[in-house]
C-alpha cells in the first residue's frame, strides 16, 4: 500500500528526511554515532499500531532515512516490534564495532515489523542485537525507543511533527552531569585559582 498524500504536502520520504535532517543538525550527528529508528507503518497509514503494516510504506521512509544518513555519516539501527523483544537491526560492522551480542532472528512484517523487515533486507550484512545505547532517536508512531537511548535522553521538538498520520517524537542525548554545587560544566577562559585538596 502506498499512501497518497495531498499534493500540497511533501511525501513520506520527504517528511522523514526533513525531520531526521533537522535532528542531525541539532545534535551535530556524524560518523561513529548511532541513531535508533522506531517505526509503526500502521500508524503512518492512519491505522492502530501493529494492525496493518506495509513494506511499501517502510521503503518510502527508509529512502528518506538513507538520504540523511549518507549526508551526515551516522549509523542507523532499526527497532523491531515487541514480538522480537524490540531487538535492533543493524549492519554487522556496527555490532562488531560496539562489541554487542548478536541475537538470532530474521525480522518479517508479522514478527519484527515492516520497517525492521525492510531495513534488514536493505543492509549489506544484517544482524540483530538485543540492546544499544544510541546518541539520538527518531520514533515514528510512538513505538517506545527510549530503552535504546543513552542516558540522558532529551526530547527534541522538530518543526514537522507527523509522518503521514503518525506522530513523531525525536530525542538527543547528553552526558550525565556529575558533581555537585562546585562542579563546572563549561570551559572558562581563565580557570579558578582555588583548588580542591
Amino acid at each position: 500500500m502506498i499512501i497518497e498524500l495531498d499534493s500540497e504536502q511533501p511525501g513520506l520520504q520527504e517528511q522523514t528526511a526533513s525531520i531526521l535532517h533537522e535532528l542531525a543538525l541539532a545534535g551535530q550527528l556524524g560518523p561513529g554515532q548511532i541513531v535508533v529508528i522506531g517505526t509503526s507503518t500502521s500508524e503512518v497509514a492512519g491505522a492502530r499500531i501493529g494492525t496493518s503494516g506495509a513494506i511499501e510504506v517502510a521503503q518510502q521512509l527508509l529512502a528518506g532515512i538513507r538520504e540523511v544518513q549518507e549526508e551526515f555519516g551516522f549509523d542507523t539501527v532499526f527497532q523491531c516490534c515487541e514480538h522480537l523483544n524490540r531487538a535492533l537491526v543493524m549492519e554487522r560492522s556496527v555490532l562488531t564495532r560496539l562489541g554487542l551480542t548478536e541475537v538470532g532472528a530474521v525480522p518479517v512484517p508479522k514478527a519484527g515489523g515492516s520497517m525492521a523487515s525492510a531495513a534488514y533486507r536493505s543492509l549489506t550484512d544484517p544482524c540483530l542485537a538485543e540492546h544499544v545505547q544510541a546518541h539520538a532517536g527518531l520514533d515514528i508512531g510512538e513505538t517506545m525507543i527510549g530503552m535504546h537511548l543513552r542516558h540522558v535522553a532529551v526530547p527534541y521538538r522538530t518543526a514537522l511533527r507527523y509522518v503521514g498520520d503518525a506522530r513523531v517524537t525525536t530525542a538527543l542525548t547528553r552526558p550525565k552531569l556529575i558533581g555537585g554545587e562546585r562542579a563546572v560544566y563549561r570551559m572558562e577562559e581563565q580557570p579558578d585559582s582555588t583548588f580542591c585538596d
